[in-house]
C-alpha cells in the first residue's frame, strides 16, 4: 500500500489539478457553480503545508492523486478541503486520507474533527456519516463553524443544502 505524505511546495500546484477534476462530477449533478470553483490559491495551500497540515496520497509515481488538508477550528481539527482524483474513486482514497488526519490530531490531543458538507451529494454527507461523522444541528455549531458557514453561505454555496459535521476522536476509528 502507497504511503500517505506530507505534502511538497511542488504538490501545491497538483493539488489545485486534484481540486479542478474532483469538482467537475458537481456538474453533472447540477450544481455547476461548484464544479467551477477555483481551487483553493497557492498561498493558502501553502500555509497548510507550511504547517505540517497538508497530506497527499501518490500514485506509484509518486504524483499526489488525493490530498487533504486540516485546519484547527475552535480546539478541534478541521477538514478545509479533501478532494481525490475522479479517475481513482472507489479506491477509499479519502478515507485513508482522513484516518490519516484524525489520527494525527487524536495524536495533538484535540477531541474532534470536524468539517461542512453538501448534506445531499452521496460523496458528501452521506459518505461522511458512514465514515462516523454525525450531523450537528446549528445549535451544536461552534462559533468558528458559524463564521466558516457564514463564509460559504456569502461564497453562494448555500444554494444547496450544507450542514457542520462533527466526529468525536476519542471513538476513531469508528466501530
Amino acid at each position: 500500500m502507497r504511503a500517505i505524505r506530507p505534502a511538497t511546495e511542488r504538490d501545491l500546484p497538483v493539488m489545485q489539478d486534484i481540486e479542478r477534476a474532483a469538482g467537475k462530477p458537481f456538474a453533472d449533478i447540477g450544481m455547476t457553480a461548484v464544479a467551477e470553483d477555483d481551487p483553493p490559491p497557492l498561498d493558502t495551500l501553502r500555509e497548510f503545508q507550511q504547517a505540517g497540515r497538508a497530506w497527499v496520497y501518490p500514485d506509484e509515481a509518486d504524483r499526489p492523486i488525493g490530498y487533504l488538508i486540516l485546519g484547527i477550528v475552535d480546539g478541534d481539527a478541521h477538514i478545509d478541503q479533501v478532494s481525490v482524483d475522479p479517475d481513482h474513486a472507489g479506491n477509499r482514497i479519502g478515507k485513508r486520507l482522513i484516518d490519516h488526519a484524525a489520527r494525527w490530531a487524536k495524536a495533538q490531543g484535540l477531541p474532534a474533527i470536524t468539517l461542512t458538507t453538501f448534506t445531499g451529494v452521496a460523496w458528501n454527507g452521506p459518505y461522511y456519516e458512514r465514515l462516523g461523522f454525525r450531523y450537528l444541528s446549528v445549535e451544536d455549531e461552534t462559533s468558528g463553524l458559524r463564521e466558516i458557514r457564514a463564509a460559504e453561505a456569502a461564497g453562494g454555496l448555500d444554494q444547496w443544502p450544507r450542514a457542520c459535521m462533527r466526529a468525536d476522536l476519542a471513538h476513531w476509528p469508528p466501530a
